[in-house]
């Protein structure tokens, strides 16, 4: 499914023109070119959010393993 955000972005001149010969460059309109470009950091934000989570997660269970690896851990549930 495609929703279609119609808006009225407004660049000065010098970055319309920068935009152009970017989308140019890569051989694709200014609009896809756009859409590439703001995935592409939603990607990098989202990426963030993950490590961020992660590393919270760390702090939280930090001592909780008490430098034992996984595999010891395992090893001692099982016995």
């Amino acid at each position: 499914m495609s929703n279609t955000v119609r808006k009225n972005f407004v660049f000065d001149a010098k970055v319309a023109s920068h935009l152009e010969e970017l989308a140019n460059r890569d051989k694709k309109s200014m609009t896809a070119f756009l859409q590439d470009v703001i995935e592409e950091r939603y990607e990098e934000i989202e990426a963030q959010k993950k490590l961020q989570a992660f590393e919270e997660f760390l702090s939280l269970t930090k001592g909780a393993f008490d430098g034992r690896s996984i595999q010891e851990i395992k090893a001692d549930m099982d016995v």
